[in-house]
């Protein structure tokens, strides 16, 4: 059988749709309009972006892939009502009590298959991901690989809000990620201190290193008052890293295909 291209329609945010082996999924929900703000007793985060599209043009979709259930740039009100139209929404065990119904919580390393249009299967792997520095976590937080069936594609890694430290790395020392999505920006909320609680641009380059096959695809680098870096500093360090040609910057609401080689 044939193998599927990837497809990835990136949204806004941490939002994209991703067509992996016939399969439609979609990352972190956001669609709520630019000016929207969500006051917390900590701290009021703001949306600075409005989507490229709505939640009705998504369409039909397998599934979501909810990096977590408990932050407004990951989940906004519009996102939150989508959730009761897919049939599936795959997240954190904390998240997946919360949200009930259609959630399946997995833990770090946990694994779930899909079956193909084709007949073949997808496997969903649950990553470890740490939304802060350590002893910093704003989590539970998890990210995802999407493995096909072997000859149909090659892993695709879904970063969801973390850093770069060893437990990621270990992500591409046990798969052959061929695509990487990663919720950069370098968010910062005073509440939480000084340092980033999503990729920096720095660390976006040590995994591009680290994964030398993998090609890098930004996500949650605008749109949200909060981020400390966006296109600029990750365009900068990838240049003087020689690594430009690894980066990968997608339109919103256009769909770009990612040919895949077999597994």
């Amino acid at each position: 059988m044939p193998r599927a291209d990837l497809r990835i329609t990136y949204i806004d945010g941490p939002t994209a749709i991703l067509e992996v082996a016939g399969l439609r999924f979609l990352t972190d929900p956001t669609f709520d309009p630019a000016g929207t703000a969500y006051p917390t007793a900590a701290y009021t985060l703001r949306k600075t972006r409005s989507p490229a599209m709505g939640p009705q043009a998504v369409g039909d979709l397998a599934g979501v892939l909810l990096s977590h259930d408990h932050h407004f740039d990951n989940l906004d009100h519009l996102g939150r009502a989508l959730l009761a139209q897919v049939p599936a929404i795959y997240t954190t065990v904390a998240g997946a009590e919360r949200l009930g119904r259609n959630a399946i919580g997995l833990a770090p390393w946990q694994s779930v298959t899909c079956a193909t249009p084709d007949g073949r299967a997808l496997r969903i792997t649950a990553t470890p991901a740490r939304h802060g520095p350590a002893g910093g976590d704003r989590g539970p937080v998890v990210g995802f690989v999407l493995e096909p069936a072997a000859g149909a594609g090659a892993p695709v890694y879904v970063s969801g809000d973390t850093g770069w430290y060893d437990e990621v790395a270990e992500v591409g020392r046990r798969v052959p990620v061929a695509v990487a999505l990663l919720n950069l920006g370098a968010a910062k909320v005073a509440v939480a201190g000084p340092a980033p609680l999503t990729f920096t641009a720095a660390e976006a380059v040590a995994l591009a290193d680290a994964w030398p096959q993998a090609r890098i695809v930004p996500l949650h680098f605008e749109g949200w008052e909060h981020f400390t870096e966006g296109r600029r500093e990750v365009d900068a360090a990838f240049r003087a890293a020689g690594l430009s040609d690894r980066l990968h910057w997608l339109e919103p609401g256009v769909p770009t295909t990612f040919p895949q080689p077999a597994a």
